[in-house]
């Protein structure tokens, strides 16, 4: 493409910015209006292909549809007709930055600081996308698609959103055929399947912040389980180095299901109490003689805990059902044997005492065949106590809402009276209003150091960070 050359008799060319199978990217004057556009064109050649079209003009109608201030704005679509070429070019906005890439390869650095502030900014676009009806996807953020503007006081600089050739939109994902497209190294595991939701383009972001911090492309940072081992090449506060991790989590379900979810989390302010905080990734042994049943893979999690057996306890509860209900019967038999009407009165007030009765007898076979199980699918968190093929107290809640783990470890506080009263140790699952509760002896875990176990083992499965407390 030569400089001068005119476009649809009103595009001159300045400058050829980019060009990639098939696609040239060109920086032109209006001719009508004197301003600077960027002029995408489609060359048809050898290694056209039918794909190609179909990408670029999902990119023109995306971005005709798009109105966002850190987006470049739709001006203009037509067919290329020459003796040189032949194909159709999208005219937009011209946005006077450089890209991400080009600041990092000009020796320009970013802090944690610098980095959280673009991280911020690239969300609020996708929250914007994400949110529109059907949700559009980017599906290639990376380094070279994000312009960045020079300081400006105490801003890193204003931050846009280019080169939306891969765009798809969830409507479009569902009902069509499968389009494989990205940038290796950028790219989560689902992509790669062609199937793409929002939370893919969060994994992309993740890669971008990973490449500012370290300059070394993700692709070429070490791997352990696909996960991207970033924190010896950075330095980073504890609470960031977690959001960062949840950003680029292989399994959907543990990333950040959304731009908005990922936006809240950061903008959550730093921890002051980090040995609050513990590494999801810290692991605990299970205690030795532990009969809890712990079941685990990539979709699901179970926590089962077996019942508490033959024990003094039980024994105790064995003994006050049998004298209880023998009671009740002697008592029973003497109420039915007096004379009508008082027989049907007498017998009517056993009634209370009769489901007391049975209710012991229930707990006692439930405190030796019964059991509690947790179990955490993509859908919902669940708990429930069962006994042969019956399940009460149950208790559910979305997955999604999973926000905090917390652990309790034993210890003593004073009561309103002024007593020394021990609370005892106990791990809660938040799931938003709703909360999920294992503790010792309640649950029939019977030490701390099992109850710690299974606190590690669900943080490290969520990729939740571990509160400790004092107390709740």
């Amino acid at each position: 493409m030569v400089n001068g050359q005119v476009l649809g008799d009103r595009y001159e060319v300045q400058q050829q910015l980019g060009k990639k199978s098939g696609r040239r990217t060109l920086l032109t004057r209006d001719l009508v209006t004197g301003d600077l556009v960027i002029l995408k064109l489609l060359a048809f050649g050898s290694d056209f292909e039918w794909d190609d079209l179909k990408l670029f003009e999902r990119e023109a109608q995306t971005l005709k549809s798009l109105s966002h201030p850190s987006i470049p704005q739709y001006l203009d679509y037509f067919e290329v007709k020459s003796s040189k070429y032949q194909g159709f070019a999208l005219v937009q906005t011209y946005i006077p930055a450089q890209t991400l890439d080009q600041h990092l390869q000009a020796g320009r650095t970013f802090t944690e600081a610098d980095v959280k502030e673009i991280a911020k900014a690239v969300l609020e676009i996708l929250v914007y996308l994400h949110e529109l009806h059907p949700p559009v996807i980017h599906r290639d953020i990376k380094p070279s698609n994000i312009l960045l503007t020079e300081r400006s006081g105490n801003s890193v600089g204003k931050v846009y959103l280019v080169d939306f050739g891969s765009v798809q939109t969830v409507l479009a994902s569902e009902t069509g055929t499968r389009t494989i497209v990205g940038t290796y190294g950028y790219m989560p595991q689902e992509q790669f399947g062609g199937r793409t939701v929002p939370a893919s383009d969060l994994y992309s972001l993740g890669c971008t912040i990973i490449y500012l911090l370290t300059g070394t492309q993700p692709a070429d940072l070490p791997q352990k389980d696909f996960r991207i081992q970033f924190d010896e090449f950075t330095n980073l506060s504890p609470s960031f180095t977690h959001w960062l991790k949840k950003m680029i989590e292989p399994s959907l379900e543990k990333r950040f299901a959304s731009a908005n979810a990922a936006l809240t989390a950061l903008k959550k302010p730093e921890n002051t109490d980090i040995q609050n905080l513990t590494s999801a990734n810290l692991t605990i042994a299970k205690p030795a003689g532990s009969k809890i049943k712990l079941t685990k893979n990539s979709e699901s999690l179970e926590i089962t805990i077996p019942a508490l057996g033959f024990h003094y306890i039980v024994l105790f509860l064995i003994v006050f059902s049998i004298s209880w209900n023998l009671f009740i019967v002697f008592w029973s038999r003497g109420a039915l044997t007096s004379p009508f009407p008082f027989n049907l009165a007498f017998g009517a007030v056993t009634i209370p005492f009769w489901v007391v009765g049975f209710t012991t007898i229930y707990g006692v076979f439930f405190l030796l065949f019964g059991n509690f199980k947790i179990r955490i699918n993509k859908q919902k968190i669940l708990s429930k106590y069962e006994l042969w093929m019956t399940k009460f107290k149950v208790t559910s809640a979305s997955r999604e809402n999973i926000n905090k783990l917390v652990f309790v470890h034993r210890h003593f506080r004073i009561d309103n009276e002024g007593d020394k009263v021990e609370v005892k140790p106990k791990l809660v699952i938040w799931a938003g209003v709703e909360k999920f509760e294992i503790g010792v002896d309640t649950d029939v875990i019977k030490s701390e150091s099992e109850l710690e176990w299974l606190a590690h083992e669900l943080s490290d499965w969520l990729n939740i960070p571990l509160t400790k407390e004092s107390d709740i």
